[in-house]
């Protein structure tokens, strides 16, 4: 039994996975921040709108509507941009090291004799007893850092 979910901890996964992520969500900041100061404006001006809605003129009002549409659009598009690019550049840092995770896995059940090896992760719920002993998550990744320390390349195995 192994619990993948814990792969990716930052105090107890495996140190170069963890440091992947870190170094693409650092990547992110900026857009996320640039996302998050559309969002304050677009809040900022829907409080200004029904603040005035009683007593600004139609065309103003309308204006602001208008102003607040456009942002809305604007910040779903930016929004769905930036996750698909965080997505897909997730992918291509930490595809190369699941890779290589998936093989020292493979290694490591063999090493210990372990002929099935459940994801506890992806199965949970039909896990109905297990007891610790049977749980090889912390040992893997024990192992793993070992063999392959977070000071290492996070580019992926052999590059």
């Amino acid at each position: 039994l192994i619990n993948t979910d814990f792969f990716a901890d930052d105090k107890q996964g495996i140190g170069r996975l963890v440091n992947a992520v870190k170094k693409v969500d650092t990547e992110f900041t900026p857009r996320r921040n640039e996302l998050q100061a559309l969002k304050a404006n677009m809040d900022k001006l829907t409080a200004d709108i029904q603040a005035t809605a009683n007593v600004a003129d139609p065309k103003t009002l309308q204006q602001k509507s208008d102003q607040l549409e456009a942002m809305k659009r604007e910040y779903q598009r930016k929004g769905e941009d930036a996750q698909a690019a965080y997505n897909k550049r997730l992918q291509e840092s930490v595809g190369p090291l699941y890779e290589d995770i998936g093989k020292s896995l493979d290694a490591f059940a063999r090493s210990r004799g372990i002929t099935l090896l459940l994801d506890a992760a992806k199965i949970g719920p039909a896990i109905l007893a297990a007891t610790d002993a049977m749980d090889v998550t912390r040992a893997f990744i024990a192992e793993y850092n070992s063999k392959n320390p977070a000071t290492a390349s996070s580019a992926g195995p052999g590059r």
